[in-house]
């Protein structure tokens, strides 16, 4: 990810020249900061997550996007691509370009070295501060590694976590039962304490989204 432009640019001058630009970036706070290509990996686990998803949520309320589909979060203004977007019941969009989503309830990254501290941290941080957003997903390139922080009724987020064996096999397997857990959850409102999406192994991290640092430009 470069830095930034020297000078501030608002949000609508970054909206006009992203409409128009061969590839894309992410803005926060005056700042334009380009976005690296993702590998051939990267874009397979993304295919993947595009079938499973695809057929978890047929004929459900929700509807999955995939690395296009442009993020506003609104509380920090941060604007970004995730991986994966889901939005349940009527999608809520910035303008009448129809092309920047307000309201994810499910967002999913394949983490990067270049990218794996920012999507841990201060990403992550900015989508806390969403109302809509319910489920973030971590998954791992190099092993069959899923991990799931889940919005709890009092604001605090669940840790939980499957796979992490370090071997070719049963890695399509292991992504599938995941997300196919996290999306059963999901589309039934899933928000008891208690209930986890993936987890051979399970941690809490009862960390408060209002407790959350103020979130940081998205630098590496």
């Amino acid at each position: 990810m470069s830095r930034p432009a020297e000078h501030f640019i608002t949000a609508a001058d970054y909206l006009a020249l992203e409409r128009q630009a061969e590839t894309k970036s992410e803005y926060w706070n005056g700042g334009i900061y380009a976005m690296s290509g993702a590998s051939l990996k990267h874009n397979r686990i993304v295919a993947g997550l595009a079938t499973i998803l695809g057929a978890q949520l047929r004929r459900k309320p929700c509807e999955p996007f995939f690395g296009d589909m442009r993020v506003k979060i609104s509380p920090t203004g941060l604007y970004t691509y995730p991986d994966v977007v889901v939005v349940c019941g009527e999608p809520q969009l910035e303008d009448q370009h129809f092309d920047t989503l307000l309201n994810p309830k499910v967002m999913i990254e394949v983490l990067s070295e270049s990218t794996e501290q920012y999507d841990r941290g201060d990403k992550f941080a900015h989508y806390q501060t969403l109302d809509s957003l319910t489920d973030y997903l971590l998954v791992a390139q190099n092993q069959p590694f899923i991990e799931h922080f889940q919005r709890q009724a009092d604001g605090s987020w669940r840790y939980s976590s499957m796979g992490g064996r370090p071997m070719a096999s049963g890695r399509s397997r292991i992504r599938r039962k995941a997300i196919a857990a996290t999306t059963s959850a999901m589309i039934a409102g899933n928000q008891k304490a208690g209930r986890q999406s993936s987890g051979d192994t399970a941690h809490c991290c009862r960390a408060k989204a209002e407790a959350t640092p103020t979130p940081a430009p998205p630098t590496l």
